[in-house]
């Protein structure tokens, strides 16, 4: 499928807000944020309560899945299911809405979310009772949750985008659970043109970037190109999890810093970060 032109067209978007107070953790700071452009708002929205600019820079769209065929096939009989595990809030909103398009949620299907802000999706969905791990929203959090301790039989069914990690469906495998996937959406890295967020990188208005996957760092740093890529390599990076930081190195970053999971863990770190600086 050929990009739409105005996806081909879009530029990066800065968000103009009023001058902050100092007294804001985040006053004047220019806030890169990589997110696709339908999951951005709540952290632009925490970037800007802070008296920060929020720079979107959208690096993953998300697209249908071009076959729809197999994905309807499961929602028919997902009242087979014991357990429906939605491991992104793409999952949530576009799983639950491909199930409504076809039939209604079975009253026995138990919901779990890999954390807040997919938990958050589903409720805006209608799910009212959804169970999310402590910790990392991450496979390894879910796996620790008691109810997929003794799964022996058990069927469950991980709604979540082409090619996800394999480790939540191979572990619940190992411990006798029986798994199928719901593939109910596509990434793709988006034809955007990165000239104005380098010219403001060339102005100073860059002052860090938050990338929540390295999907999403890898195509940052494909998309920058040679010149990009250099005001990436002296610019800290925000992260939600130690795997994406594993990422960066690899791509040889090495301003990195770990967050706590979540919008606002990611935005604390970074307050954190420019009051040591000052």
């Amino acid at each position: 499928m050929g990009t739409p032109a105005r996806e081909r067209s879009r530029c990066v978007a800065i968000s103009m807000t009023a001058p902050a107070s100092s007294t804001h953790a985040l006053a004047g700071r220019g806030i890169v944020i990589t997110r696709p452009a339908e999951q951005a708002d709540p952290l632009a929205q925490l970037i800007r309560e802070q008296g920060g600019r929020s720079i979107l820079f959208p690096v993953i769209v998300i697209r249908d899945v071009a076959d729809e065929t197999r994905l309807s096939a499961l929602i028919e009989r997902l009242e087979t299911f014991d357990v429906a595990i939605f491991i992104s809030p793409n999952a949530a909103s576009r799983g639950i809405r491909a199930v409504r398009a076809r039939r209604d949620l079975p009253d026995t299907l138990s919901m779990i979310a890999i954390g807040g802000g997919t938990a958050r999706e589903l409720q805006r969905q209608g799910v009212a009772s959804v169970t999310v791990p402590p910790g990392r929203f991450d496979s390894e959090s879910l796996l620790k949750l008691p109810q997929l301790q003794t799964v022996d039989g058990l069927h469950v069914v991980i709604f979540r985008g082409e090619g996800g990690r394999a480790v939540l469906g191979d572990t619940l495998v190992a411990r006798g659970a029986i798994v199928e996937y719901a593939e109910c959406y596509k990434r793709d890295r988006p034809e955007i043109d990165p000239r104005s967020l380098i010219e403001a990188w060339s102005r100073g208005e860059v002052d860090a970037i938050v990338v929540t996957s390295s999907e999403g760092l890898r195509n940052l740093h494909a998309l920058l190109g040679d010149a990009g890529q250099r005001h990436l390599a002296r610019t800290t990076i925000f992260v939600p999890h130690p795997r994406i930081a594993s990422t960066a190195r690899d791509l040889g970053l090495d301003s990195i810093v770990v967050s706590e999971p979540g919008e606002a863990g990611l935005v604390r770190a970074i307050g954190r970060h420019f009051a040591d600086d000052r």
